[in-house]
């Protein structure tokens, strides 16, 4: 704002996708691959829960302290129209958007982290794989769209495949119901395969 002569968030949103790609990851890594490793799986086993129970379980405990951890961010905003105050002030339905995208954008992540870590007893492996995976269905799609090849039109489609246009697209203070139907349909995959991959592991 000092710099500029206006208030807005646009860095911080532009930041926070990267570090969600490494705390989600963290937050996630023990979920499962621990219970496989201690052996405290076959205990959760014997307890009256079904696949998608326990599945719904880890994803809502994880994703809690990952908006836990956003939710000290709101000072930013409320700092920033603080400080605007004498102006017009921050853009309320942006910011509003933009939490809206990096909720949906930390829950994607948080239903990769917790499938990565059922594939593995190992949590630095779940840990690698899954901040591998959050920044290839981020970036990766956006990354191929660039390709010459693609610059005759399919481009725009290959791009709509990444999380990164979605959160892009949410950012900008519009919810439109393509956007969250992409979200809640990359959740419900993940968190599917997840549930397969527990029922793999079935005595």
């Amino acid at each position: 704002m000092l710099d500029f002569g206006y208030a807005t968030l646009d860095k911080f949103f532009e930041l926070a996708p990267w570090i969600l790609t490494f705390l989600v990851p963290a937050i996630t890594m023990r979920s499962l691959a621990e219970e496989f490793k201690g052996g405290t799986y076959e205990i959760l086993q014997t307890k009256p829960l079904d696949y998608s129970q326990v599945v719904g379980g880890k994803f809502l405990g994880c994703l809690l302290i990952v908006v836990m951890a956003l939710l000290p961010t709101l000072l930013y905003a409320f700092t920033m129209q603080a400080l605007s105050s004498g102006n017009a002030g921050i853009d309320i339905g942006g910011i509003a958007g933009s939490y809206t995208g990096l909720f949906f954008l930390a829950a994607v992540f948080t239903a990769i982290g917790i499938c990565c870590s059922s594939l593995t007893s190992n949590a630095v492996i779940a840990f690698i794989v899954s901040a591998f995976a959050c920044f290839i269905l981020y970036m990766g799609f956006n990354a191929i769209s660039r390709i010459a090849a693609l610059a005759s039109g399919a481009d725009y489609y290959v791009e709509m495949l990444g999380i990164d246009f979605h959160y892009r697209s949410i950012s900008r203070g519009v919810i439109d119901a393509r956007d969250i139907i992409y979200f809640i349909s990359i959740i419900a995959f993940f968190l599917l395969f997840t549930q397969r991959n527990l029922i793999k592991r079935r005595p």
